[in-house]
């Protein structure tokens, strides 16, 4: 018989293709094994959106429900990681749209605090001077993302801090290639060049989610789904 970690292991090696294959199957470690290696992509998007972090995860869940209720549907036309992503998307703008009006430009001070997510540098450090320095830059970063207007803040979260192509960015969001270079443009701008110099480095740490977060969120999904892993 072939150990939980071994099987989950093995698992973790297919592509994208054969997991699903295999969840159509009602195989609850392939839902795991998708959504563990989906799962930031997809918050960071929801939440370039919504601005709240409990709101993305909820977002988020939400919407692999639907889509692995929908699985059968996937045709492989696109890669997974994007079709997921245009359904996390329709489901945080489908909420977005939902909420009363608020203005775009709300200043830095008005965005609430329990809203913003701390995150430590995802190196373990022993300068204690240094990990604070870190957690600082990207508690900036946070602020001057969540303050841009949502038509630049999607952009500069898919492409600066997930790493997301141009192409990428613009299938998910529907959009001209063009348009996508000239949003980012704007959003460097308006967090300020020289403050995107500085922390370039360390971007691709900021809104994490992993560890229990990332595990609490797959085991809502199979519960919803009647599934154990």
């Amino acid at each position: 018989m072939v150990q939980p970690a071994v099987r989950k292991a093995n698992l973790a090696a297919l592509d994208d293709a054969e997991l699903v294959r295999r969840a159509l199957d009602r195989d609850a470690d392939a839902f795991a094994t998708i959504m563990q290696r989906h799962n930031q992509r997809l918050y960071r998007i929801a939440r370039s959106v919504l601005r709240n972090s409990a709101e993305a995860e909820d977002a988020v869940q939400d919407a692999y429900v639907a889509a692995f209720s929908h699985l059968a549907s996937y045709r492989g036309e696109s890669p997974l990681a994007a079709w997921l992503a245009r359904i996390v998307m329709n489901e945080a703008l489908g909420r977005l749209r939902r909420k009363p009006a608020a203005s775009d430009f709300a200043a830095l001070e008005a965005i609430p605090e329990a809203e913003i997510i701390q995150f430590p540098s995802s190196a373990v450090s022993e300068d204690p001077e240094k990990t604070m320095a870190q957690r600082q830059i990207l508690q900036l970063v946070e602020n001057a993302t969540d303050a841009l207007p949502e038509v630049y803040r999607v952009v500069f979260v898919t492409r600066v801090i997930e790493g997301m192509s141009v192409e990428e960015t613009a299938d998910l969001l529907r959009i001209k290639p063009e348009t996508v270079k000239t949003r980012l443009h704007r959003a460097r701008q308006l967090v300020r060049d020289q403050l995107n110099k500085q922390i370039g480095p360390v971007l691709m740490d900021a809104f994490p989610f992993a560890g229990q977060r990332c595990e609490r969120l797959t085991a809502g999904v199979l519960s919803r789904l009647g599934l154990d892993t």
